[in-house]
Parts: C-alpha cells; sequence; structure tokens
C-alpha cells in the first residue's frame, strides 16, 4: 500500500467514530472525504498528526504503519495541515513558510542555501511574493491559507493532508484555495488528502471522493459515482437534483428538501 489505513477503530469514550475502516489512497490524486458532521472524517486524518489515538488499527505509508516512522522522516513524506492553525503573535509569513524546513534541520545550524530557495518558490507557487514580510495576522483568511500550505510546501512532501482547508472563508477564496490545491496537484505531483464540506467544490476540485456513513466507508470513486441521487439520500438525508456540470466534467446538485421528514413540505 502506498497510503491509506489499515483496520482502524476511533472510539470517544463509549461512542465508536470509525470501525475497522479499510482505505487505500491512490496515488498522485487529489482526494475528499465527505460525510455528515462527527462521522468521523477529520478524526481519521487527524491519526496521522496524532491528535487522535486509533483504538486500534492505523495509518500506511509504504507499507508501514506512520507510526513505525521517525517524525522528521514522516515529516518530509507527508504535511498535514489541522482545520485550526496557531502561530506566534506578529510572525510574518517568511517566517512561518520557512518553519517547513524544520524536518531538515540539523541540531545547532540555521537555514541552509538550500533552503532559502525551496522557501522563495513555495512563496512563489503560492503568489505571496508581495506578502512575504507582513505580519500574518495583517492577511485576509484565504492569504493565510496560502501561507500555511506554503509552509507545507517546504516540506517537499509527498502527500498533503488538508482538514477543512476552506473552513470560514468566503467562497471566493475557497475557490482560490482549491485552485492552489489543484495546481500542487497537477504540477508538483503532490497527493492530496482532504476533508470538504461543500459537497459541489468536491465534485469540481476531486478525482476521488470517498463518503463515510455509520462508521464505515459507504461509497468511493469519481465524483460521478459518489454524487448520486441514491447516494446522497442515503449519507446526507436530503432529497436532490443531480445535474452534470459539462464545463468542468464533474457532478453538480440542487438540495430540494430533507429526508428526515419525508413528505412534508414547507
Amino acid at each position: 500500500m502506498y497510503f491509506g489505513f489499515r483496520d482502524i477503530t476511533i472510539r470517544f469514550g463509549k461512542k465508536t467514530v470509525l470501525e475497522n475502516l479499510n482505505l487505500d489512497i491512490p496515488k498522485g490524486k487529489i482526494v475528499s472525504i465527505i460525510g455528515q458532521n462527527g462521522c468521523g472524517k477529520s478524526s481519521l486524518l487527524k491519526t496521522i498528526s496524532k491528535a487522535v489515538t486509533p483504538k486500534s488499527g492505523g495509518a500506511i505509508y509504504e507499507n508501514k504503519e506512520i507510526k513505525r516512522y521517525p517524525p522528521k522522516l514522516l515529516a518530509q513524506k507527508i504535511a498535514y495541515l489541522a482545520q485550526v492553525h496557531t502561530s506566534p503573535p506578529d510572525i510574518d509569513v517568511r517566517t512561518l513558510v520557512s518553519y517547513g524546513r524544520y524536518p531538515y534541520s540539523k541540531f545547532g545550524r540555521g537555514l541552509a542555501a538550500k533552503d532559502g530557495v525551496i522557501i522563495d518558490s513555495a512563496i512563489e507557487m503560492t503568489g505571496l511574493r508581495g506578502l512575504q514580510t507582513q505580519a500574518l495576522s495583517t492577511l485576509s483568511g484565504g492569504e493565510r491559507q496560502r501561507a500555511w500550505i506554503a509552509m507545507a510546501i517546504c516540506q517537499e512532501p509527498e502527500i498533503l493532508i488538508l482538514d477543512e482547508p476552506t473552513t470560514y472563508l468566503d467562497i471566493s477564496y475557497q475557490v482560490e484555495v482549491l485552485e492552489l490545491v489543484r495546481k500542487l496537484n497537477r504540477e508538483m505531483g503532490i497527493t492530496i488528502v482532504m476533508v470538504l464540506h461543500d459537497l459541489n467544490l468536491a465534485a469540481r476540485y476531486s478525482d476521488y471522493l470517498i463518503a463515510i456513513k455509520n462508521s464505515r466507508i459507504y461509497a468511493a470513486g469519481e465524483p460521478k459515482e459518489v454524487l448520486t441521487e441514491k447516494n446522497l439520500e442515503e449519507i446526507f438525508e436530503i432529497e436532490a437534483q443531480v445535474f452534470e456540470d459539462t464545463r468542468h466534467g464533474c457532478p453538480w446538485f440542487i438540495p430540494i428538501q430533507t429526508t428526515f421528514h419525508k413528505g412534508v413540505t414547507t
């Protein structure tokens, strides 16, 4: 297995969030995990950063459990960005981005010339050249998210994990961030795994969707295979009409009503 999860069970107290889940992530693809709130999407990704400890099973990279990798070596392969970020007060963009070189640092040594080149490249890739000396706190939500992604790029990862990267962003910034994610995938070959709540955006920007329901994978495949009217009703409890977006080559849908009380209209 290149990357994925094997027999993973996650429990919080007596509540089982995920049970014996097995998942293979396609290499070189943009993969979005979808499902209702509380289904375990973010908890699954948090096992990568060890913010959540599974009851059993775990994540696998190159046929080896990630918990067996030294932290710095793992950070050179997999970059993880949480939904909520913390940073020192008044840190500037370039300094934040430079933190991504930590996995390559050696005790008692500062940044090497190669590190500076990689930092410059990440700043350029994310469109932050004119903002690199500004304090992170002065940026818009979309600009801040791009700065964090630039930091992750500096790790030179094969895999980038994004937990709800568009949360709290206006729609224009959501599209901006997802366009950047696609650019990283297409131009740098980075495998992307992310949690998204907006299903239409997930369909547009993902090569592969994984839908979780009742602690297990309910559906997985290309967006057109997963976002069907039947699956939307079963997974999200909504009646919806699905159309083909001929411009972008993906499905999109309009919700009609919930199915909590099917047959009752307002």
